[in-house]
């Protein structure tokens, strides 16, 4: 009898490590997201599980380093107008493209959940990957409002694994930063805001407010490498805490630059910072997010002939993207601004303000893009078991 024993307890030991095996060579790699997001997308009855009910569950896709394929096209966008989501997405993942960006500024203040969750339904829907840009921060009691963003970011469903954060807008010029010129504060708040974003998750993706980069010094702006000097020297190794890198690589002078010049007032403006992060702070390889960029069109609520044309801003778009940056792997995504923006900066939207695109929306959408394939949320069914 005791023989017979030990044999059932050997095949049994066998038989599970036969399973085991054949199990991790087919079972799908599961990675929860967080149990409170899991209750809300599978809210129980309040039964007792039946062996045959499923569980639905989602999950983020594992995907090879060699398989990993990326759509840089993107739009600026806002939170309010669900056309801009849909209009984002005819845009970007057009032409064979697919999980192309969008910048969509958030105000800490705004708590409301229902907006908040339709607008990552959609970005989900779609397949467009969100930048999140924070702003309307009071530098003077930024700690509780920093700590409540973090955690009503951290309660939605994102389409990817990653969570991209930009923490907030050319803080080197006043009008964006509380009327005041603080690199000493922004840094300050710049280093609270990545340690408690990523506290809350470590899929948060951090990324610095993009820098006016060509402004000069003057009452109410700080030019852009003496301002990052301040804010190492008031924090000191800020900048290794990136995980990427911000910029606003717009075509000077006047918006109208061309697409094949070079430096800080160019759209290869990144390439400066990059160069004095490595220089200046031995920060080198951080990826580059252009959160703003764009050539100023002449048509908007009125003419303004300082501006080009709409077929020369088409024609710039198409250079750009062809010859800088789609050939440039430090480039992960471009998103110009902006869809539609009131007066005076109606020159840079891409439609009108009855929606119908302009002709650079329509040059970009017919540019061939990629197929992105970055580490997306799936959904399955497991069998309950009995819970």
């Amino acid at each position: 009898m005791r023989k017979f024993i030990y044999l059932v307890l050997v095949l049994s030991l066998i038989g599970l490590g036969v399973y085991t095996y054949w199990y991790q060579r087919t079972k799908v790699f599961i990675n929860p997201i967080d149990l409170a997001q899991f209750n809300q997308l599978t809210p129980l009855s309040g039964e007792a599980c039946k062996q045959e009910d499923a569980i639905e569950y989602f999950y983020y896709q594992e995907v090879p380093e060699g398989e990993k394929r990326n759509n840089k096209f993107g739009l600026y966008i806002y939170p309010d107008n669900e056309k801009f989501i849909d209009l984002a997405d005819d845009l970007v993942n057009s032409s064979d493209g697919d999980w192309g960006y969008v910048l969509i500024p958030h105000d800490i203040n705004d708590n409301d959940e229902k907006k908040w969750e339709r607008v990552f339904y959609l970005l989900n829907k779609n397949h467009l990957i969100p930048v999140v840009q924070l702003w309307n921060i009071d530098p003077d009691d930024y700690e509780d409002e920093t700590k409540d963003a973090a955690e009503f970011l951290d309660s939605f469903i994102w389409p990817i694994r990653q969570r991209y954060i930009s923490v907030y807008n050319e803080p080197n010029d006043a009008k964006f930063w509380n009327g005041n010129v603080d690199p000493e504060k922004y840094a300050e708040v710049l280093d609270f805001t990545i340690n408690t974003f990523k506290k809350q998750s470590e899929n948060f993706f951090m990324i610095n407010g993009g820098l006016n980069v060509s402004a000069s010094t003057t009452s109410t702006s700080l030019e852009a490498f003496n301002y990052m000097i301040r804010m190492n020297e008031a924090v000191p190794g800020i900048f290794r805490k990136l995980d990427g890198w911000a910029s606003h690589s717009y075509p000077q002078p006047n918006f109208s630059g061309s697409p094949y010049a070079t430096g800080r007032s160019s759209i290869k403006a990144y390439e400066a910072e990059l160069d004095f992060l490595a220089q200046e702070f031995g920060v080198e390889n951080l990826p580059v997010f252009i959160t703003e960029t764009g050539w100023a069109h002449d048509v908007g609520k009125s003419f303004n002939n300082s501006y080009l044309s709409l077929d020369q801003v088409a024609e710039n778009f198409k250079t750009a993207y062809e010859e800088v940056w789609l050939p440039d792997d430090r480039v992960v995504a471009v998103m110009p601004f902006s869809i539609r923006y009131d007066t005076p900066f109606d020159h840079f939207s891409w439609v009108d303000d009855d929606y119908r695109p302009y002709t650079q929306f329509l040059e970009v959408k017919e540019m061939d893009k990629i197929e992105g394939n970055p580490e997306k949320l799936l959904k399955a069914d497991v069998s309950s078991l009995g819970c």
